[in-house]
């Protein structure tokens, strides 16, 4: 009799908490799904943050309804009651805090997104909100156990210092990515230069680091102390435009008003022709030295970024070229000219 009593309990408590986890399933793949459809017709993204924040946990707090639900229906030892309940209630504070977390750095990250200039996108504000709200729930735990948060704010103020002492260079790193940004010199997406080499477009810049992707798509990984000291060439600053210098020799036999005009015609084609080219500017260019075997001048091009510099160039010296050709103005090898003296003397 008795294991048929004990038998009916369990498949009650089975039944309870395995109909939780599928009703909390249903009510995410029914109602969650549904609601975030609706939210992507809607032009405010916010909505789609607040119903993407939901994702998965729903289900678990169908899981925690059937095991609560089986709690209240089965009677056990109040100590054992007592302690479960706890714990669902933990479990039940830290999952909320969860969504809070989402929803926070996903308003964060879309606050960024839309007022450019203001607050640049990176990861390290949207995790420094989640750490934030991350914080509030633990108390909020703690508080819930019937644990004073007095003592413990007292007791993390004193242990502050010698936190900082042991994070030194996390912290250095933290606060180093925070003037980063707040300086607005470097900004994700901007194509810069380090004193040492290293280049690439500005990928991210988090509470350690920053990510650069270089030209050849490799990445460089450099803590944000290192990079708030070094020496930095930003491309993109004041604006992403930026003037392309290309090098040319000629003849010193060339007609160098002739020269000039051809070169600029060309110029002209490439920027109104090429992809990332500036139509409206006007290339010009500029003599400057009396080289040892032809007169150098600069052509001064423009382009819209960094990367757009080399298909610009690639185009104007394969067009130049072909005109100077066709115009017969040469672009001379490198020459001497060797003069030999007989000094022997007949005897």
């Amino acid at each position: 009799m008795w294991f048929e009593v004990f038998l009916s309990k369990t498949v009650l408590l089975l039944s309870l908490v395995v109909g939780g986890f599928f009703a909390g399933i249903i009510l995410e793949k029914v109602v969650v799904a549904g609601v975030h459809k609706m939210a992507r017709r809607t032009k405010w993204p916010g909505d789609e943050i607040i119903v993407g924040s939901f994702r998965r946990i729903v289900v678990f707090w169908g899981f925690l309804a059937g095991i609560y639900g089986a709690i209240l229906t089965v009677s056990l030892p109040a100590n054992i009651e007592n302690l479960l309940e706890k714990v669902l209630l933990v479990l039940a504070i830290l999952s909320v805090t969860l969504v809070v977390m989402r929803v926070a750095g996903g308003f964060i990250n879309l606050y960024a997104s839309r007022a450019e200039g203001i607050l640049p996108a990176t990861t390290l504000f949207a995790n420094i909100t989640r750490l934030l709200v991350f914080i509030i729930g633990i108390l909020v735990v703690l508080q819930s156990l019937g644990i004073s948060v007095t003592p413990v704010l007292t007791a993390l103020g004193v242990g502050g210092l010698a936190v900082a002492l042991a994070l030194q260079d996390t912290l250095s790193n933290l606060f180093a990515g925070i003037h980063v940004i707040a300086s607005r010199q470097i900004r994700p997406g901007d194509y810069i230069r380090l004193g040492t080499g290293e280049e690439g477009y500005v990928e991210d810049i988090n509470w350690r680091n920053t990510t650069i992707r270089m030209m050849p798509n490799n990445t460089v990984i450099i803590p944000n102390a290192k990079l708030a000291s070094a020496i930095v060439t930003n491309y993109y600053l004041p604006e992403q435009e930026m003037s392309v210098l290309v090098q040319v020799g000629v003849s010193y036999a060339s007609d160098l008003d002739k020269v000039e005009r051809v070169t600029i015609e060309v110029a002209r084609e490439v920027m109104k022709e090429v992809p990332g080219g500036v139509p409206e500017f006007e290339p010009f260019i500029r003599y400057h030295t009396f080289a040892d075997f032809s007169i150098n001048f600069t052509v001064v091009l423009r382009v819209r970024e960094f990367a757009d510099q080399y298909p610009v160039k690639h185009e104007f010296i394969k067009r130049l070229h072909r005109r100077y050709a066709g115009e017969g103005i040469e672009i001379p090898f490198p020459i001497r000219t060797v003069y030999l003296r007989n000094t022997s003397t007949e005897t």
